[in-house]
């Protein structure tokens, strides 16, 4: 979760995921980038010479929880038609995979294969910072070894409250499709 707010509406969304995914079959991890120590990737080239990263900081445990995951969401507001700073860091650290893959001719850095959604809140009508997360998701998600499959936006939370009924409505027929699809 990449929002400083824990009562806001990007909580609100992890929160609702939380509350319609976890069971005995599926255990959820709770990351929030806020509260964590994320250096940013400075290009050091140390990965371009060994599988890893020279900084030792919470992206281990990121890095974990990624190669671990049989379904990625990312939840986050939208700031300056993108991801909050901390946030931001996590996805720029993920350069090692990129180095593993490029460089060190690792087929796939993240073994399993996982679908990804994006919980995305925004104050605004305006769209285009949703599209622009997608496209960087995407990006970074082909390094990962996972693919965005849907995302649940919501626009105009400055103005307009949260119909929570209506959300959690919209993200138990996603949540239901994507375990179908993918068994997870």
């Amino acid at each position: 979760m990449g929002s400083p707010r824990r009562n806001g509406v990007t909580a609100a969304l992890t929160e609702c995921f939380i509350d319609l995914w976890q069971s005995p079959e599926h255990e959820v991890t709770l990351i929030e980038a806020y509260r964590k120590t994320i250096n940013p990737c400075i290009h050091c080239g140390y990965c371009k010479r060994i599988q890893g990263c020279r900084y030792d900081d919470d992206f281990t445990l990121i890095d974990r929880a990624l190669r671990e995951a049989n379904l990625l969401v990312v939840a986050s507001p939208v700031y300056g038609l993108g991801f909050p700073a901390p946030l931001k860091a996590v996805f720029d650290r993920t350069q090692r995979y990129f180095e593993a893959k490029f460089s060190l001719g690792v087929k796939n850095p993240i073994e399993n294969y996982k679908p990804a959604l994006l919980l995305a809140a925004y104050g605004s009508t305006d769209s285009r910072g949703v599209a622009i997360m997608q496209e960087h998701l995407r990006l970074a998600f082909r390094l990962m070894n996972a693919s965005l499959e849907h995302t649940i936006a919501v626009p105009n939370t400055d103005r307009i409250p949260v119909n929570k009924e209506t959300l959690r409505s919209e993200m138990t027929q996603i949540l239901k499709k994507l375990e179908a699809i993918y068994k997870v």
